[in-house]
């Protein structure tokens, strides 16, 4: 689950780590995190730089530490606090617009992948997250959290994990547009589980030209309102083979 800490802000670095576990499912609400030995083995840190990490946790609400026979550090609270990365997460405005282009030259993609490969759990996990969705509409910072989640999992369906790291790579620098795209929590929220729920649909079905749709929609959602909040346009016109291309209808052949 976890993997070597390579920055020198190790101390950062080992809390994003167990914050993202969080915030994708890996891990949830009374869950038991590795021993202090084993996480200090996977992350390659020090003991001391672990105890630091697990203390910001700790305090932020997100772990509980019991002590004793069958004691450990415990996930206390699925929801990660807003504040917490957010030195970690910030993107220069600016940055902004070419990171959604960069967006629709990869997530498209993600998706036609994941209807080659994607399996029954994967399917249910994502239908599961939707439903979640639904419920926290409202908690705009919950609702943002399933968000990602979802594309995770899209990713995950992959079945490649060099495409789930560039995902994680991607929705963290798309923090400030997607912190944006929920300003409204409950209509924009509701805008965005139909999203999800059309881009399940479709990739399930494994037809080309419905998830080129879907994934344009998506797309488009997040550029919409990435220009009406920030009062920018994207830097460039998207040219068109970045745009949904709406082929003859046909199905993606499943390779499971």
């Amino acid at each position: 689950m976890f993997k070597p800490v390579r920055t020198r802000r190790t101390f950062e670095e080992a809390v994003e780590q167990i914050a993202d576990a969080i915030r994708a499912g890996d891990l949830s609400r009374g869950d038991r995190l590795p021993s202090e030995r084993d996480l200090v083995a996977e992350m390659q840190i020090s003991r001391p730089t672990l105890r630091e990490a697990t203390r910001v946790l700790t305090e932020s609400g997100l772990l509980t530490v019991k002590p004793g026979p069958g004691g450990g550090m415990f996930i206390r609270s699925d929801v990660i606090p807003a504040a917490l990365l957010a030195e970690q997460r910030e993107l220069r405005v600016n940055e902004v617009a070419g990171v959604l282009e960069a967006r629709r030259l990869f997530e498209p993609r993600v998706a036609q992948l994941a209807a080659l490969y994607a399996t029954d759990a994967d399917f249910d996990a994502m239908a599961e997250t939707i439903v979640l969705q639904r419920r926290a509409i409202g908690d705009r910072n919950r609702s943002l959290q399933l968000d990602l989640r979802f594309h995770i999992l899209l990713a995950r369906a992959t079945r490649n994990s060099t495409v789930v790291r560039l995902m994680r790579s991607l929705l963290k620098e798309l923090e400030i547009a997607r912190d944006m795209a929920l300003h409204d929590a409950h209509e924009e929220s509701e805008h965005a589980i139909a999203i999800h729920d059309r881009t399940l649909k479709a990739v399930k079905r494994g037809d080309e030209a419905e998830i080129d749709a879907a994934m344009d929609e998506h797309m488009s959602f997040l550029e919409r309102i990435w220009e009406e909040e920030s009062g920018r346009q994207r830097l460039r016109r998207p040219p068109s083979f970045l745009g949904a291309v709406l082929k003859a209808p046909g199905k993606v052949r499943r390779g499971r």
